[in-house]
Formats: structure tokens, sequence, C-alpha cells
């Protein structure tokens, strides 16, 4: 599992406050897919990849799973 950057931690931040704004929450899109909150917070903070998580929150702040998640040099473990 990597280490989040000061970088991947702000855009956690703004993340989290997009999904206030639009009315939900990382607990309620986890809720809707079935998997802990602990699993939103790895792939927001960049610690793990998660094709179907980050598919859900790219949807629920209104931009595409790439612009969300750019890819990085170093790419946290995959999870199901």
């Amino acid at each position: 599992m990597r280490t989040p950057t000061k970088a991947d931690l702000d855009a956690h931040e703004r993340l989290k406050a997009e999904l206030r704004i639009r009315g939900t929450s990382l607990a309620q899109i986890a809720r809707e897919l079935g998997v802990s909150d602990s699993a939103l917070t790895l792939v927001g903070k960049r610690m793990c990849r998660s094709q179907r998580i980050e598919a859900a929150l790219a949807l629920a702040v209104g931009k595409s799973p790439q612009d969300l998640f750019p890819i990085c040099q170093e790419e946290g473990e995959t999870m199901t």
C-alpha cells in the first residue's frame, strides 16, 4: 500500500467536499456499493486502486475516473 502525498490528501478533502455539495458522502456510496467506508477512503487517498470504486466516486461528482484519479508514478494496490 502506498503512502499518500499531501496532494493526495488535499484531493481527498476536495472529493469529500464535492460529495457533500452534491448531497452524498463516502459512507453513502460505500453502502450503495456494499463495501466498507475505509475502502472508499483508501481509494480516495490513492493508497489503493479499485476501478469500481473510482468509477462510482467519479460518477457521483460528475467527472471521468481518469480525471478524478489520474495515473501516478507510484500506484497503490488494486482492490477488487
